[in-house]
């Protein structure tokens, strides 16, 4: 998670000077290089000393070194931004419908290439080969990021690879019974909170030695330092701040589309006659009325 997103998220939860500071560090960030921490401290109502804590709260030895992190992270932000389009409001509230159309067709075309752009290829190479190898795949995740794995889940039984969502109330029991045959996949867009699930379920799969893959958001995140591989996904979203999870949406289902298209290529020929056999059996009774789509079954 990025150093933004960790402000954002500490403003949102605390109740103390974090969320004054915060909430004016991302309201003035293009800004703040023109401040000096006896400004900053004024205009928030604190002091320098508080400031610094600040910084220690995130992991920075003092002001200074937490505002360079700052201010490199805002300028690759800007580098990288989506043109012309805001991932958190993508439209205004006077936009027409076919202005909104257009900009979700924007917001979701560059959530994709900047997917893509993240996407390493060992890394999705040795996420296919884990998931090939395993005899049961477990997925993590909360809403919205459940109802992306059980697509990504219905993908892997029709090649007849035993797929599994961890269901809400259930995850601890489930990851207490996989051992390192399986193959566990967490979904996380902050890849944070290692007690809130799905990120608790971290130690126990450590403890029984089940290999993770991770699909989490840039940066130092606590999932990124205990996966066996990790998927970036596109992270120029809030976490709070947004109408609703546009651009990571795109972006997470362009991942499991690209894992489920190379575990298929992995065994093309045998997953492809699974692949048509369950759809047979399964779908036997359903009937195009466009010529085109009929199957000569």
């Amino acid at each position: 998670m990025y150093l933004f997103q960790r402000i954002e998220e500490a403003a949102f939860k605390q109740s103390d000077a974090r969320r004054t500071i915060g909430e004016f560090i991302l309201e003035h960030r293009d800004q703040l290089s023109e401040l000096t921490m006896e400004e900053i401290a004024k205009q928030t109502f604190t002091s320098k000393p508080t400031l610094v804590r600040f910084a220690k709260y995130f992991g920075y030895s003092g002001w200074k070194e937490f505002m360079y992190a700052f201010s490199h992270e805002v300028a690759y932000h800007d580098d990288t931004a989506y043109d012309d389009v805001d991932p958190n409001f993508p439209f205004e509230a006077e936009s027409d419908t076919l202005e909104i159309v257009e900009s979700l067709v924007n917001l979701k075309m560059q959530s994709i290439k900047d997917t893509v752009s993240l996407i390493a290829v060992e890394d999705l190479n040795k996420a296919a080969q884990l998931i090939q190898r395993a005899e049961n795949v477990v997925i993590y995740g909360n809403s919205p990021n459940y109802f992306y794995g059980e697509l990504f889940k219905r993908n892997l039984l029709t090649i007849r690879k035993k797929a599994f969502m961890a269901k809400s109330g259930e995850c601890g029991i489930t990851s207490h019974s996989l051992t390192e045959k399986d193959c566990a996949m967490i979904i996380s867009y902050s890849g944070n909170s290692p007690d809130e699930n799905p990120t608790s379920n971290v130690k126990i799969l450590l403890r029984n030695n089940v290999p993770i893959i991770s699909i989490t958001s840039g940066g130092d995140n606590y999932l990124r330092d205990y996966s066996d591989v990790v998927l970036n996904m596109s992270s120029k979203e809030k976490l709070y701040s947004k109408i609703s999870n546009f651009a990571t949406q795109e972006s997470v289902m362009m991942i499991l589309d690209a894992l489920f298209g190379k575990i298929f290529a992995l065994n093309y020929e045998e997953n492809k006659a699974n692949k048509i056999a369950s759809s047979k059996q399964l779908e036997s009774k359903r009937q195009a009325t466009f010529k085109d789509l009929e199957e000569g079954f």
